[in-house]
């Protein structure tokens, strides 16, 4: 038998439609159903925007780093580091260990200064780094291992103003003893070609050199600055880490993906907490305007409830009808706002250029938010709780004005008639 009988469904599409002596209740019902509506389509979009925001941007991250970084204690940094590789990179789990040296300098050209961070990588290494080898093509790749040339981002070429093949001077931090006391080491390197990987802060402020040209300019002869290890499965990065941290020795220290960002990390999540808890406000405000249309809509027919109830209805009975008329809401709405949300989503992109095309404003700065294009990811366990979420608010909203239904003495409605 089911929940509802014929009857009762009957009833609650009759009491949910509009009419001129309802119509005022009808109007709070509307907007009750437009609050769901807007809620859920907007816990959707936002929930699904900083999902995709928080994938594209890690994978930017793990893309162009090592999954673990083993670091010395000592400042002169790591010795015997192609032995070291060999040993690490036999370990379950781990797919390439790639050394690199790091450093900071300031890049010049055209009467321009902007500071970098310093890459300094082997040609062949570059591939493990795929953002960035699927942003270069051929001959660019040619240029760094055979010219000695340095890449740089698109952003930065734009600001200094350089083509592949121009030249740019790389002062670094580190300075060289001269007749004239020390100095700041500096070099001129050729542009062997630029990449744009999506990152702003990639594309602004990194250069990628030949291991051989960093190495003279920092002063790191046979040795590098740190060991970027990558493995199979990022996210189940703590059982590797622990693994090469037991095969170096003690002068080293290892860190893992999660503990160099975990700042950035904490933030996105309590971002993401704070603004799934004030968005569902929307629906809780929503709600309640449930419970005010309810209320009167049960007001405006005790007379009907009550000759309902002499002819032998039950209090039940008029329970469920009311139930069901308040739910009916709910339904509606969170099934429309699933459906926009949904929408929303997959044509992001589109909808981003159009908004960005007709107001003549970037909607999405790479500069504040890292990445160049605005990301949606969906998650389907996370729709489901806020569908759930809406329904239950729903039907608890309708739950107290069906109670006061059923609660209707018949011959108390029935003498003030």
């Amino acid at each position: 038998m089911r929940f509802f009988s014929p009857v009762e469904r009957l009833l609650a599409m009759r009491y949910m439609r509009s009419r001129r002596a309802e119509g005022f209740i009808s109007v709070i019902a509307w907007f009750s159903l437009a609050g769901i509506t807007l809620g859920v389509a907007t816990l959707i979009i936002v929930m699904s925007v900083m999902n995709g925001f928080r994938a594209e941007l890690i994978g930017r991250i793990l893309g162009l780093n090592g999954h673990i970084g083993v670091y010395s204690t000592d400042t002169r940094g790591i010795a015997h580091f192609d032995r070291l590789a060999v040993d690490i990179v036999d370990l379950p789990g781990v797919i390439a260990v790639t050394p690199q040296i790091e450093g900071q300098a300031m890049v010049s050209a055209s009467d321009v200064n902007v500071g970098a961070a310093v890459r300094g990588v082997r040609w062949s290494d570059l591939a493990a780094r795929r953002p960035l080898w699927n942003a270069l093509d051929e001959d660019s790749i040619a240029r760094f291992r055979d010219e000695g040339g340095v890449l740089i981002g698109k952003t930065m070429a734009l600001k200094l103003g350089l083509r592949t093949g121009d030249s740019l001077l790389l002062t670094g931090t580190r300075g060289e003893a001269t007749a004239f006391g020390t100095l700041p080491s500096r070099r001129k390197y050729r542009v062997a070609g630029t990449y744009d990987v999506g990152m702003h802060e990639y594309d602004s402020a990194f250069v990628f050199m030949p291991f051989d040209a960093a190495a003279g300019m920092f002063g790191m002869k046979d040795r590098a600055s740190v060991l970027e290890v990558y493995t199979a499965d990022p996210q189940m990065i703590t059982t590797t880490r622990v693994l090469v941290a037991d095969r170096v020795s003690d002068n080293l220290r290892v860190f893992d993906w999660v503990q160099r960002n975990r700042t950035f990390i904490n933030a996105l999540r309590v971002e993401r907490n704070v603004m799934f808890l004030i968005l569902t406000l929307i629906i809780l405000v929503a709600a309640f305007n449930i419970i005010s249309s309810m209320i009167m809509l049960v007001r405006s027919k005790n007379a009907d409830i009550a000759v309902l109830r002499t002819m032998g209805a039950s209090g039940a009975t008029v329970m469920r009808i009311f139930l069901m008329t308040g739910a009916s809401i709910g339904v509606a709405g969170t099934l429309a706002g699933t459906v926009i949300g949904l929408l929303f989503c997959w044509k992001i992109g589109s909808i981003q250029g159009f908004v960005e095309t007709v107001s003549g404003a970037e909607l999405f700065a790479a500069e504040i938010y890292f990445l160049s294009t605005l990301p949606a990811k969906v998650d389907p366990a996370e729709v489901g709780v806020v569908i759930g979420m809406a329904l239950f608010l729903s039907f608890l909203a309708s739950l107290y004005p069906a109670w006061r239904a059923s609660r209707v003495e018949p011959a108390e409605v029935l003498r003030n008639e």
